[in-house]
């Protein structure tokens, strides 16, 4: 790799003859770049380095690039062929770093940077006067892991600083059970969205539930199911690689009560469950139903989310299924991952049946 001496024009107007000497080249990721020097024998002294450095490997340059430099060559090349949720996490975890760690440059950035970030985080305000949970914390912390291990790749840095995540309190997972699934699928008639389908509301949320309960896919991934990849007939659902965590094609069965409830709501539109609205606004609907069926999750939750309907796949046919067939309609990518999900309750109530008791008989007869 070659770097040339050249002098700018506008130096050139200035000061004719006498204008300083400047050096360009390409650095390893293709970026031009110069530098003025001054005069012509110390900027070729200057090249001769630049061009040992780019052909040892030595180049150190691109740890002078600034941490908005940084983000914006991240930006164009890794974020926009992130999924929506990932690439969505990620630029909060960026944002909430530049807004309350302000890196400079690249190369100042280590785990003194990184623990700093972690306080001025936990002592925010977020929600209602409250700090952010230590999960909240966590999830910036992994998404910003993951983009400075890129920058290390990249030679922004020379190590990815340590990250100190917070301990979050255990929590008793939840699942829809199945009584609270046949009063929620019963009071579906209190929906009113979507509107403007050949299908009423009814007819859409019992489709989804039973999707969601009898195959365990995540509500991303049910929502960007397309009629061109469902087979009603053979009775399969192509998921695509893009659309799942596993990041695999996956031609999966269906089961014939989710084939007669996706038969009720076959339409025109390309999305088997077209949501014209935001996010939150499913999430909304998906709350009013519950209330109105009354149907109200253990352990201090007020609703059911639908992670709990995945949760309760994994929960209700974790006896049934081999591990291996549990770990491919998961789709997970190592079975550790489908061992989470398993309702820890269910797991300890058989063991319950097995423990020893004790005879209380002749003790309850003295008392």
């Amino acid at each position: 790799m070659r770097a040339w001496l050249f002098q700018a024009t506008v130096h050139k107007r200035r000061h004719g003859d006498k204008a300083p000497w400047s050096v360009g080249y390409y650095d390893p990721r293709g970026k031009k770049r110069s530098r003025t020097i001054g005069a012509k024998s110390m900027a070729e002294k200057y090249a001769r380095r630049i061009e040992g450095q780019l052909a040892s490997g030595t180049y150190e340059d691109v740890k002078r690039a600034t941490w908005q430099e940084f983000v914006n060559e991240y930006e164009s090349k890794v974020l926009a062929g992130l999924g929506a949720s990932n690439r969505q996490g990620t630029m909060t975890a960026l944002n909430n770093f530049a807004r309350l760690a302000k890196p400079g440059r690249m190369a100042s950035i280590n785990t003194a940077t990184v623990d700093g970030f972690i306080a001025a985080r936990r002592s925010e305000n977020v929600r209602g006067g409250k700090p952010p949970s230590p999960a909240t914390v966590n999830c910036d912390l992994r998404y910003l892991r993951a983009v400075l291990r890129k920058a290390m790749k990249w030679g922004f840095i020379s190590t990815v600083p340590d990250f100190a995540f917070l301990r979050e309190p255990g929590k008793l997972p939840t699942y829809v059970t199945p009584e609270h699934f046949a009063a929620i699928y019963s009071a579906t008639d209190a929906a009113t969205l979507p509107d403007g389908q050949p299908f009423t509301p009814s007819d859409y949320w019992r489709a989804l539930l039973v999707v969601a309960y009898m195959t365990g896919w995540r509500v991303g991934q049910i929502m960007a199911l397309r009629w061109s990849d469902v087979d009603l007939e053979r009775a399969t659902a192509f998921s695509r690689a893009a659309d799942n965590k596993g990041k695999r094609d996956v031609l999966l069965p269906l089961h014939p009560l989710v084939v007669d409830h996706l038969r009720r709501i076959k339409s025109f539109s390309p999305l088997v469950f077209p949501w014209a609205l935001g996010k939150k606004d499913m999430y909304r609907e998906f709350y009013a139903i519950q209330a109105a069926a009354g149907a109200k999750p253990d352990h201090g939750k007020a609703f059911y989310g639908f992670h709990d309907l995945r949760r309760a796949f994994a929960t209700m046919n974790a006896e049934n299924l081999t591990a291996d067939a549990l770990q491919l309609l998961m789709q997970h990518r190592s079975y550790t991952t489908t061992q989470r999900y398993i309702n820890m309750a269910r797991q300890t109530a058989k063991a319950v049946d097995v423990l020893y008791v004790p005879d209380l008989g002749r003790a309850a007869a003295t008392r």
